[in-house]
């Protein structure tokens, strides 16, 4: 099958790379010229396990992938999957505007186009998107009628950074929120060859399926951590009452990893959108998902109150901060509880010395001046006062690093027993 992909961000480039591996001929199309620059030499703009030996392949040895800036591209193919970021606005409402722009764009060129077409949209939009906004930009802009002369369906993500081509690959479930019948039988031959459980329903039950995912996995780290801070205070270790849950098949041992909560560009950005939508739309509070919130937007600081009693006033102390990516294995810092930590102890008079394995640079485009990025964990550690430890990359584990120093854990990365005979250690929940 003949694809294009309207982005070429993480969800956009895993997506054009596992469509090219398994065989169908696809143009990823973007604005920015570095990203298309950079596909095209068989390069990664963004760091994720085996995608750069994936883009090497499908573009230099099988050739059956290639980036582009035109959109005009799309006249060359049979199905378009828009792929672009749904950032959040400042009151944490989606911003649609790239999604907006993508089905303009699509829509002016399918008015050339004689075939139907397919438009996917795998972006994740607020139940109601599809029908409310892509489809009516698409026949304005194309003049020609969905149903009939374009198909469109929406086929939610369920990609994990640090995992996505497995995740890819070796789907747990592949969802189609097929308009027409049509388009969703042309987009499930996409995944022809991959096996994997598939629900076929509605555009817009599909876009909810999505968002209640998300708001499921989130509710189950915002509850783990809420039990652990009780667990701290009654000094019971919160990770054996996790390995008691975990035997209940209701429900297992999967996002029950207590710490400082959770970050990255889907699972906060979506509750919020979820949680502004059904306020502002629907005129339901959905108070359960703020509660998630709330106690997410907590316990990240949690870390700093440990460092300030330990330390007393932090002006002037010197910080270690391991790891600034939101999880291990991806460089990806938006939303990573790490960024908000250091930002609070730069207000408050300490220095700070970070380092992260893969998401350095991205973190010195956010973070403000005065953070000293080291090039190991050894070098961030040496002469300080204090080692936070913010992401659970494996060369963080080693307990010996830490040897005389004080420890806070935000991420269980090390075994506290081994971690107190070297060092003083903490747990931010244990």
């Amino acid at each position: 099958m003949r694809v294009s992909v309207i982005g070429a961000g993480y969800i956009g480039l895993v997506t054009a790379a596992g469509c090219a591996h398994d065989g169908h001929s696809v143009v990823c199309i973007d604005t920015d010229k570095s990203k298309v620059d950079s596909i095209n030499q068989g390069t990664s703009p963004l760091y994720e396990e085996g995608l750069d030996e994936l883009l090497s392949h499908c573009v230099g040895v099988a050739g059956n992938l290639k980036a582009s800036l035109e959109h005009q591209d799309i006249l060359g193919t049979d199905i378009s999957l828009i792929c672009v970021g749904t950032p959040s606005n400042s009151d944490g409402s989606i911003n649609l505007g790239d999604v907006r722009e993508a089905a303009r764009r699509i829509g002016h060129v399918l008015g050339r186009k004689k075939d139907y077409h397919v438009v996917v949209t795998r972006s994740t939009v607020i139940p109601g998107t599809t029908t409310d906004v892509i489809i009516p930009l698409l026949e304005k802009y194309s003049g020609k009628r969905v149903g009939e002369h374009i198909g469109v369906a929406y086929n939610p993500e369920f990609l994990q950074e640090g995992r996505a081509l497995k995740a890819f690959f070796n789907p747990d479930r592949i969802v189609i929120g097929e308009f027409d019948k049509k388009a969703g039988d042309i987009l499930a031959g996409i995944y022809q060859g991959i096996s994997a459980p598939t629900f076929r329903t509605d555009v817009t039950t599909a876009e909810m399926i999505k968002y209640a995912s998300n708001a499921f996995l989130a509710t189950k780290i915002s509850f783990i951590n809420e039990i652990a801070n009780i667990c701290h205070k009654l000094g019971v270790d919160v990770y054996q009452v996790v390995k008691g849950l975990s035997f209940d098949y209701r429900i297992g041992d999967k996002f029950l990893s207590a710490g400082i909560g959770f970050g990255g560009s889907c699972l906060p950005k979506d509750l919020r959108a979820l949680v502004s939508a059904s306020s502002t739309k629907l005129g339901y509070p959905a108070p359960l998902l703020r509660a998630v919130l709330d106690v997410n937007e907590t316990q990240g600081l949690k870390i700093v109150e440990i460092a300030e009693r330990k330390l007393g006033d932090l002006d002037g102390k010197k910080f270690a901060v391991l790891g600034l990516a939101f999880k291990p294995n991806t460089d990806d810092v938006r939303d990573a509880p790490a960024l908000r930590v250091v930002r609070v102890l730069l207000e408050k008079g300490a220095s700070v010395k970070a380092y992260d394995p893969e998401a350095m640079e991205n973190a010195k485009a956010v973070l403000p001046p005065g953070v000293e990025f080291c090039n190991s964990a050894g070098e961030a550690i040496a002469e300080s006062d204090c080692v936070l430890i913010m992401t659970e990359w494996d060369e963080f584990r080693d307990e010996s690093l830490y040897k005389g120093r004080i420890v806070i854990d935000g991420r269980r990365a090390l075994d506290p027993r081994k971690a107190k005979a070297l060092c003083d250690y903490q747990g931010v929940c244990w």
